[in-house]
């Protein structure tokens, strides 16, 4: 017979039911506004530093605020959701809704900025906010959907990245178009607009699934699981040893994943960060952020960005049916292969059309990557730890990113010779070690959906 102290471990197996598209659809509508969020800190943010005369080596560490608050915030949501529990409010959603509105907050403020040191201010809190909606988001889905929709949910969230971004980027390079003028401290009226829309997106696509996706209460086993926590001692204490347990027990599997994501977000992170003025120097012939050429490279950015994000959201769904039939870990490899041929090539092509070409694979890429190791991930973990778990898979995202904060400025600098077009010819580089990489973990098999209420230890719990 469990213990609580066992069932605190436990992946507690329960009949759900289906869902359909359309209730699958709404539940993750809220990534949208949250991606739309993430979008604009992809493509707009950087090209602002540099208004705000900001030096291309500067970038990655003033791009610091991702990877210190996704390390120190979603590993503790995650803990601290996992605990909660309300009959009126559930226990992810409250901790999205926070999130959406301190985005939507920080995003309406954003583009009024000043002086370098207030964008970077408010991109740490804006940061901090996506953090805050994005860990739960992800937990709710494993605590909602049966294992065989666990595919169609984490790919769902897949098309919502891409539609989420591709909006970001398109409004950028249509508002570019449309609207003239800059602000005192010389930030286009365009951008501005995009920040505008991009604040009432991210409350409103949440509020959406918040209204119309209820959350499953707790069988008794998981009540008992959280009443176990919060007798063992409440608060950030307890949530940090939480993760600290669930640090020492993760499956070995799921420990290799963190090789993969090392080279994976390094690249992407690079990519990023100098996808504007590695196009800006191939295509307009210019490495001046005060110039015209460059403006320009920015609003195409925006289009190649969107581009890619519309690759992402168009495949997101095939993707699962391909894993299926594949296995999870080929899908990803071969995707992530796919993104490094195109980025070797992309810093090479002069002609600004011919950038959307290689590309392609950066969107087939992006669409696994938010989706196809989570499909794996969720097979190896107690259901009683989602939260926390994905919290520390969020860890083996942002330590990269933070990783690449503190080194790539230098390597940047030295070996690269200060040149955008190597950095994103690095990019490729790092996204084909992290496809090699994969191949290193051992994808565990397809749980069923189970037709009875019981408890089932996990690989990795105890």
């Amino acid at each position: 017979m469990s213990t609580q102290s066992d069932i605190t471990h436990t992946t507690i197996v329960r009949q759900k039911p289906l869902m359909d598209m359309r209730q699958i659809l709404l539940m993750n509508f809220g990534f949208f506004g949250i991606q739309y969020s993430f979008g604009m800190q992809q493509t707009a943010i950087n090209p602002i530093f540099q208004f705000l005369n900001a030096k291309p080596e500067e970038l990655p560490i003033l791009n610091l605020a991702g990877p210190m608050t996704g390390l120190l915030i979603q590993p503790m949501i995650g803990a601290l959701s996992d605990r909660t529990w309300s009959p009126r409010w559930g226990r992810r959603k409250p901790f999205f809704l926070i999130g959406a509105l301190g985005c939507s907050f920080c995003l309406f403020f954003f583009p009024f900025v000043s002086a370098l040191w207030m964008a970077v201010l408010l991109l740490w809190l804006l940061d901090a906010s996506n953090n805050t909606a994005m860990e739960p988001y992800r937990a709710f889905i494993a605590d909602k959907l049966p294992p065989s929709q666990l595919g169609k949910g984490f790919l769902a969230q897949s098309f919502f990245t891409g539609f989420g971004i591709t909006l970001a980027n398109l409004s950028l390079f249509v508002f570019q178009k449309l609207i003239d003028g800059a602000t005192d401290a010389g930030i286009p009226y365009w951008a501005v607009g995009a920040f505008m829309l991009g604040a009432v997106c991210s409350i409103g696509s949440v509020l959406v699934s918040v209204l119309t996706t209820p959350e499953i209460p707790p069988t008794p086993e998981e009540l008992a699981a959280i009443k176990a926590r919060k007798e063992a001692g409440g608060g950030v204490g307890a949530a940090i040893k939480e993760i600290w347990e669930a640090v020492v027990e993760m499956p070995t599997e799921l420990r290799k994943l963190a090789l993969v994501y090392l080279f994976q977000w390094y690249g992407m992170v690079c990519y990023w960060q100098f996808v504007t003025a590695s196009i800006a120097k191939s295509v307009w012939h210019t490495t001046d952020s005060q110039s015209d050429g460059f403006a320009e490279a920015g609003g195409w950015t925006g289009l190649v960005n969107g581009w890619y994000n519309i690759i992402t959201f168009s495949v997101a769904f095939s993707l699962v049916a391909v894993a299926r039939r594949r296995g999870a870990k080929m899908v990803h490899s071969g995707a992530l292969l796919l993104a490094a041929v195109g980025l070797v090539i992309f810093p090479h092509l002069t002609n600004k059309y011919t950038l959307f070409i290689p590309i392609i694979g950066l969107g087939i890429a992006w669409a696994s990557i938010m989706g196809v190791p989570y499909i794996m991930a969720v097979r190896m973990i107690p259901s009683t730890r989602y939260g926390v778990y994905m919290g520390i898979i969020n860890m083996m995202i942002v330590i990269p990113m933070l990783i690449q904060s503190l080194t790539f400025g230098k390597i940047y600098s030295t070996l690269l010779g200060d040149n955008p077009n190597n950095a994103i010819t690095a990019a490729g580089v790092l996204l084909g070690l992290a496809a090699l990489a994969m191949q290193w973990i051992k994808e565990p098999p397809i749980v069923r959906d189970v037709d009875e209420v019981g408890a089932m230890p996990m690989a990795g719990g105890h």
